[in-house]
């Protein structure tokens, strides 16, 4: 049997080597999108922002940010406003079958998202006849659910339940109890919940490439069909934009809430 002490190198030299692994690329990106040359290429040549300037300029990728951040938006809310209720309900209340539910929330973790996406094309599309972007806003919803229902379950376990029976034995209303008790023991869970599900419907290529069309079309997907038919470093300086942008959102996530609320509850 190993030792701890005569662990702790192995641990962390496989730590070094993971870090390695996840990080150099990225920063081959990073350095790419400053180069001078026409194509991409490693090491870089001199020195430019003008990558930038062509990526911030094309019209495509532009309209294709707004398009996914709507999307992102509105398939995280609906998202949030069916999985914490149905939380709430699922570890407070006295649901028949609470695991079959519970089973059915979690379900596109394990269901590959093209089965998803085709069983939406052929339901939503062609059997009732919706648009691209009604049966898109259904499928980024659904594989948000898991994580709104898993993530605030895992703060709401956490919460002590007799804080909300002393506030309903003095008196408050089950719906003030939950406004003033209840939820501000949630916003954490909450708050990661909606910071996973964004990121998750925002960088979503499998879903989002089977059922967009012309007219509505994601960032990742256009920029996957970039990638395709050109090779310059704007799609490097695209990246490393939303690599800063989400650099920015996880500095202003650790110091409102703090990534050990956000994320502790998880594991325990």
């Amino acid at each position: 049997m190993i030792k701890t002490n005569n662990a702790r190198p192995v641990l962390g030299t496989l730590a070094v080597l993971g870090y390695i692994i996840m990080i150099v690329p990225i920063l081959f990106v990073v350095s790419t999108a400053f180069s001078t040359g026409r194509t991409v290429s490693f090491p870089p040549k001199g020195f430019t922002l003008d990558w930038f300037g062509a990526a911030l300029g094309n019209n495509t990728f532009m309209s294709s940010l707004g398009q996914s951040l709507q999307l992102a938006l509105i398939a995280t809310v609906i998202a949030l406003a069916i999985g914490v209720p149905a939380t709430i309900a699922m570890h407070r209340g006295k649901i028949p079958g609470k695991s079959l539910v519970q089973g059915l929330f979690l379900s596109p973790l394990v269901v590959p998202e093209l089965v998803v996406g085709l069983a939406l094309y052929q339901q939503i599309m062609v059997v009732l006849g919706q648009s691209n972007s009604i049966a898109l806003l259904i499928g980024h919803t659904a594989i948000l659910l898991p994580y709104a229902v898993r993530v605030t379950g895992a703060s709401l376990a956490l919460a002590d339940p007799a804080i909300e029976e002393a506030a309903r034995g003095l008196g408050a209303s089950p719906l003030r109890a939950f406004f003033t008790v209840t939820l501000p023991l949630l916003r954490p869970g909450i708050f990661s919940a909606a910071l996973l599900s964004f990121v998750t419907s925002f960088n979503n290529v499998p879903l989002s490439l089977l059922l967009q069309d012309r007219s509505f079309r994601t960032l990742p997907v256009t920029m996957l069909d970039y990638i395709q038919q050109n090779y310059d470093p704007t799609i490097a300086a695209m990246s490393t934009l939303l690599l800063a942008a989400t650099v920015v959102v996880a500095i202003i996530a650790e110091r409102t809430v703090g990534f050990a609320k956000i994320f502790g509850g998880i594991n325990k």
